[in-house]
C-alpha cells in the first residue's frame, strides 16, 4: 500500500564519510554520516539531534536517549530494542529491518516516518502523534497506541495481535490486510474503521454480538 511519506533528503548516501561513535552526551548534534557495526549501550542523554545519518547493522542498548531529534534519517537492520526514545522527533525518517521490541516512543512525534519489516512486539507508542508514518509488515503484537494522535498513521500487512488501540479515533483508518484475532479498543473509537469481513468477528464481542 502506497502512502504520501516523504522520504529522507540524502544526496550520495554512499559518499557519507564514517563515523565511530560509542558515547552521547545530551545536545551531542551529528550531521551527514554513516554508522555502521556500531555498539552504543549504557547512555543516557537528551535532545541529541541526527541530520542526513544513515545508521547500519547498529545496536543500542540499555539506554535512555530521550527527546532525540532525527530528521533525514535510515535506520537499517538495527537493534533498538528496549531504548527509550519517549518524547523523540522524527521526520524523514525510516527504519527498515530493525528491532523495536519493547521500545519506548512515548510522546513521540513522527511526521514523514516509514517504519517496513521491523519487529515492534511490545513497543509503545502511547499519546505518540503521526502526522504521515506507515507501519508496513511489522509485528507489532501487543504495540500499545493508547491515545496516540493516528489521524495520518497507515499499517499495511502488520501482524496487530493483542495491540492496544484504545482512545485512538479509528475513523478512516484501514486494518483491512492486517492480521489479528483481538485488539484493545474503546467501541466509540471503531466508527469508520475500515475491516475485512473475516476480521468484523474480532469487534463482535465488543457489541455484545454472538456469531454462529
Amino acid at each position: 500500500m502506497s502512502h504520501t511519506i516523504e522520504p529522507p533528503r540524502l544526496s550520495e548516501p554512499e559518499l557519507l564519510p564514517p563515523l565511530s561513535i560509542h558515547a552521547l552526551a545530551s545536545k551531542d548534534e551529528f550531521s551527514r554520516y554513516v554508522i555502521e557495526g556500531a555498539l552504543i549501550e549504557y547512555q543516557e542523554a537528551e535532545r541529541v539531534a541526527f541530520d542526513q545519518v544513515v545508521f547500519k547493522n547498529v545496536t543500542i542498548t540499555e539506554s535512555a536517549l530521550r527527546r532525540i531529534e532525527l530528521t533525514d534519517v535510515i535506520f537499517d537492520h538495527c537493534d533498538l530494542s528496549n531504548v527509550d526514545f519517549s518524547e523523540a522527533f522524527m521526520h524523514r525518517t525510516v527504519f527498515r529491518d530493525c528491532r523495536l521490541t519493547g521500545t519506548d516512543f512515548t510522546g513521540a512525534r513522527f511526521q514523514n516516518v516509514s517504519v517496513t519489516d521491523c519487529i515492534g512486539e511490545y513497543a509503545v507508542f502511547r499519546f505518540a502523534q503521526f502526522k504521515g508514518a506507515s507501519f508496513d509488515r511489522c509485528s507489532l503484537v501487543s504495540a500499545d497506541y493508547y491515545q496516540a494522535g493516528i489521524k495520518g498513521l497507515y499499517f499495511s500487512e502488520c501482524n496487530l495481535e493483542q495491540a492496544t488501540l484504545a482512545g485512538c479515533k479509528l475513523q478512516g483508518v484501514d486494518l483491512s490486510d492486517c492480521e489479528f484475532t483481538g485488539l484493545l479498543v474503546d467501541l466509540q473509537d471503531l466508527d469508520g474503521c475500515i475491516i475485512s469481513a473475516e476480521q468484523a468477528a474480532s469487534f463482535a464481542g465488543l457489541l455484545g454480538l454472538v456469531i454462529k
